[in-house]
C-alpha cells in the first residue's frame, strides 16, 4: 500500500525541514549546472533530474515543491551561463535536460502534472537555450526505478542529479543509492528519518547500535525502547557517525549532515558524490545558508573522530562562528596529515583525501595552506604560492624543512 503523508488534494502543508532542504536544493542546483558548463568551448550540457518522490509541486499558499525548484533554477542557471559567455564574448551554451518526476501517490503525480505545465510552457517560448523533456511517473520509486534507468539508457544520458526524498527511511534500498552512483556520473540527495532507521537498526544490526550508542552512556532501558534525547549533541555527533557507517559504502563521498532543528535533529539529508568537487560544492553551499544542516564533532580534519572526553567536539552549524573553528583546526590537522603522507602532497590527491572527512569551507581550507609557518604550497615550476585564490589542483603542498611544534604532535586520531 502507498503511503500518504501528504493530503495534496486539500493543500499539503510545507514543514519547516523541508523547507530547510527545498532552500539547499534551490542553491546547489544552480552550482551544479554553472560547475558541469566550465569549459569555454562546451557547446552543450545533456543531464536529467530524476525526483523520485516528487509530491504534487506546490504546497498550501502556493510554495513551489522540488519539482518546480528545479525548472526555475535550471531556467536560472541558462540565462546565468549564457550571459556570462555573452560578455566574454565566447559561444552559447545548449542546455538539455531531461526531468523524470515520479509518485507513487496518483493525487500528486495528477496534481504535479497540472502545476508544473506552465512553468514548462514559458521555458519553452522564453529560453532558447534551453530544452527541458519531462516525463512523469506513478509508481513506488524501487518499482519505477528500473523505468527510470530505461528512460536515461534510451537519451543516452549519463549526468544525473536524484533527488530521494522519501517519507520515513525504507522506500529507497541501499543497493538502488550503490547502482545509481555506480551507473551514472550522478549525485544523489536522499532524505530519511533518523527515528525510523534507528528503530531499524535495532532489529537489523544491535549489536552496532549498542556499541555507538554507548558513546552516550545512556541507560540500557532508554537504548532498548530507542528514547533517545534527540536534541542532545552528542547524540547528534553519535548518530552521525551511525549513518555515515551504515552509507558509506554507497558512494565515494557522503554528507552525513541533519537537517537542524534545535527542537530534535530527526531528518537526515544526505548527499552522495563521486567527485571530490561535487562535495566541495555542497559544503560551500551549507555554509551560504547556514543552520540548514548540522553537525557535531570535529570542524577540522576527520570531521567523527573526536572525543567525548576532550572539547573538540562542538555542534558546527556552517556559520561564521564555525568557520573561524575549522580554520584553527585545519592549521593543525593538515601538517599532522602531511607528517603521515611522506611530508608532501598534490593539491588534486589532498582535496580527494580529505572531503569525505571535513565540512570545512573551500575558502577556509586554502587559508589554511597560505602563511602557515609549517607549510609551503608550490607550483609545477617550483614557484611558492603566496595567495590562497591561486592554488590550483596541480599544486604541491609540502611540509618546511624546518617546522614549528608540529612535528612532535601525535596523530589527529589519537588525541
Amino acid at each position: 500500500m502507498v503511503r500518504k503523508r501528504y493530503k495534496w488534494e486539500d493543500g499539503a502543508q510545507l514543514d519547516e525541514h523541508s523547507k530547510r532542504k527545498h532552500k539547499i536544493l534551490h542553491e546547489y542546483v544552480l552550482q551544479y549546472i554553472v560547475v558541469r558548463c566550465k569549459h569555454p568551448q562546451q557547446p552543450r550540457f545533456r543531464f536529467a533530474i530524476v525526483d523520485g518522490f516528487a509530491g504534487a509541486g506546490r504546497y498550501a499558499g502556493g510554495a513551489p515543491g522540488s519539482p518546480l525548484i528545479f525548472v526555475d533554477r535550471v531556467k536560472a542557471a541558462a540565462e546565468e551561463i549564457n550571459l556570462a559567455r555573452a560578455i566574454e564574448g565566447l559561444p552559447f551554451i545548449d542546455l538539455e535536460c531531461h526531468l523524470i518526476l515520479n509518485d507513487a501517490d496518483p493525487v500528486a503525480a495528477s496534481l504535479l502534472k497540472q502545476n508544473i505545465a506552465p512553468l514548462l510552457a514559458e521555458v519553452k517560448e522564453t529560453s532558447k537555450n534551453l530544452r527541458i523533456q519531462t516525463s512523469f511517473l506513478n509508481e513506488v520509486f524501487e518499482d519505477a526505478y528500473p523505468k527510470i534507468k530505461t528512460i536515461l539508457t534510451s537519451a543516452k544520458i549519463t549526468n544525473a542529479l536524484f533527488n530521494l526524498d522519501q517519507c520515513g527511511h525504507s522506500y529507497v534500498d541501499r543497493t538502488t543509492l550503490v547502482d545509481i552512483i555506480q551507473t551514472y556520473q550522478s549525485e544523489i540527495f536522499y532524505t530519511f528519518s533518523i527515528q525510523s532507521f534507528l528503530a531499524f537498526l535495532s532489529r537489523t544490526n544491535p549489536e552496532l547500535l549498542l556499541s555507538q550508542l554507548a558513546f552516550l552512556n545512556l541507560p540500557m532501558r532508554d537504548i532498548e525502547q530507542l528514547n533517545f534525547p534527540m536534541s542532545n549533541e552528542r547524540w547528534l555527533g553519535t548518530a552521525e557517525r551511525l549513518v555515515f557507517d551504515a552509507f558509506q559504502v554507497c558512494a565515494p563521498f557522503v554528507s552525513p549532515f541533519s537537517i537542524h532543528n534545535p527542537d530534535g535533529w530527526r531528518y537526515w539529508f544526505i548527499h552522495f558524490a563521486k567527485s571530490y568537487r561535487a562535495r566541495q560544492v555542497y559544503n560551500n553551499v551549507l555554509h551560504d545558508n547556514s543552520s540548514a544542516q548540522a553537525h557535531f564533532g570535529r570542524a577540522g580534519l576527520n570531521m567523527l573522530s573526536y572525543n567525548s572526553r576532550h572539547t573538540d567536539g562542538h555542534l558546527y552549524l556552517f556559520d561564521r562562528a564555525g568557520r573561524t573553528t575549522a580554520v584553527d583546526q585545519l592549521r593543525d590537522d593538515i601538517p599532522r596529515l602531511l607528517t603521515d603522507r611522506g611530508h608532501a602532497i598534490n593539491v588534486l590527491d589532498f582535496y580527494e583525501g580529505i572531503y569525505n572527512l571535513t565540512p570545512a569551507h573551500s575558502a577556509d581550507i586554502l587559508s589554511s595552506l597560505v602563511g602557515h609557518p609549517d607549510l609551503k604550497v608550490t607550483t609545477k615550476s617550483g614557484g611558492e604560492r603566496r595567495k590562497a585564490s591561486t592554488i590550483k589542483v596541480t599544486d604541491t603542498i609540502s611540509l618546511n624543512p624546518q617546522r614549528t611544534f608540529h612535528q612532535i604532535l601525535r596523530p589527529i586520531e589519537n588525541r
